[in-house]
């Protein structure tokens, strides 16, 4: 009985337009946002901060730009991981080179950097799709891993390949706590997702979401397909550029090539099919699920007392993922994020059936 909008009347058209129409929707949304920002940092743990909430928040960023590429316009991708890659080198050669640059401006630049990158890799859409879309950026996958293991001039001629972010510090304000860098996260996290929800319900993300549908019907009554897959391509590859910026400089520290190899672009495929396809919900409810499985996997059987090797673990892990792929495929395509549709509407009927 409390989740209806009885007696809620929208007289125009902003009105009708909120991202969240219903008045208890939005006391949630801002009860949720004032306990992340304001309790979580005051109660949160090491473990919890550097283990869980900033691989999450930052997983749900980059799951968030692909979804944009392939939940809403349809263009299959497996070269996430290079893309966040292009943005966490493009990051430390730009910290490096000019020391003084603000952080939140070489997270953008960065980005952008990652951007162009994806609108070069972008052009065969224009051409291909399905399985071929698939293999050519898969391609830009191989050559990342090859050019960042092998220019040294992009490691900063670092002779064992790795990189040592710099000391983080923006505004006079040093981010040297795990707490100061999930609020750092958290903040980037919240304005980027804010912009990639009204950009997929505004006039790019309605033609992203026609090419989806069918691209044939869509170029008849006007859209264009190069404008509209190439933008898909840049917008995305900027979310994922943004957010292999931040997995490097807060969450890794220091990385090898190999951080942002074939499975990272492969997990975070997997977090938009489990979480839901051309969902913005459904790209955070992806990125907790993949954050959140290892964890229980390796504390469930201490828990119960069974004695399990390290090796069986990561076994498990690939195996219910695969089954939870199937399933989802098979059962509800659309994710966890239309299962939580369901309840709601679930919650508006009930006790009523009809």
């Amino acid at each position: 009985m409390l989740y209806r909008e009885n007696g809620q009347f929208k007289t125009g058209y902003p009105a009708d337009q909120q991202i969240f129409p219903i008045v208890q929707d939005r006391v949630v949304i801002g009860l949720l946002l004032a306990f992340a920002f304001l309790v979580v940092p005051q109660i949160g743990s090491e473990y919890l901060f550097k283990a869980i909430l900033i691989p999450f928040l930052i997983l749900a960023l980059a799951a968030i730009g692909l979804n944009l590429l392939v939940g809403y316009c349809g263009q299959i991708s497996l070269g996430s991981g290079a893309f966040m890659a292009v943005g966490a080198y493009a990051a430390y050669n730009l910290t490096v080179r000019i020391p003084d640059l603000n952080l939140i401006v070489a997270f953008v630049l960065a980005g952008l950097i990652a951007m162009g990158a994806g609108v070069i890799f972008g052009v065969p859409s224009l051409r291909i799709k399905g399985l071929y879309l698939a293999v050519a950026t898969l391609a830009a996958q191989f050559f990342s891993d090859w050019l960042f293991t092998r220019v040294k001039w992009l490691s900063n001629d670092s002779t064992s390949g790795s990189v040592q972010v710099p000391a983080l510090e923006m505004f006079g304000v040093s981010l040297d706590t795990p707490a100061r860098k999930y609020l750092f996260v958290l903040a980037i996290v919240c304005v980027f997702g804010l912009m990639a929800k009204n950009l997929v319900r505004g006039h790019l993300g309605r033609s992203w979401m026609a090419i989806r549908d069918m691209d044939v019907a869509a170029a008849v009554i006007g859209i264009r397909p190069m404008h509209a897959k190439l933008t898909a391509f840049a917008l995305s590859s900027f979310f994922i550029g943004v957010s292999g910026a931040l997995w490097g400089f807060v969450h890794l520290g220091s990385w090898e090539a190999l951080a942002f190899d074939v499975n990272r672009s492969l997990n975070l495929l997997f977090m938009i099919i489990i979480g839901g396809l051309g969902s913005i919900l459904g790209s955070f409810l992806g990125a907790a699920f993949i954050v959140i499985l290892p964890i229980l996997l390796n504390q469930i059987p201490a828990w119960l007392g069974i004695p399990i090797s390290a090796a069986m673990t990561s076994h498990l892990e690939f195996m219910i993922f695969g089954a939870l792929i199937v399933f989802f495929l098979i059962v509800e395509p659309h994710g966890l994020a239309r299962l939580w549709s369901v309840a709601k509407e679930k919650l508006r009927l009930w006790p009523f059936p009809h």
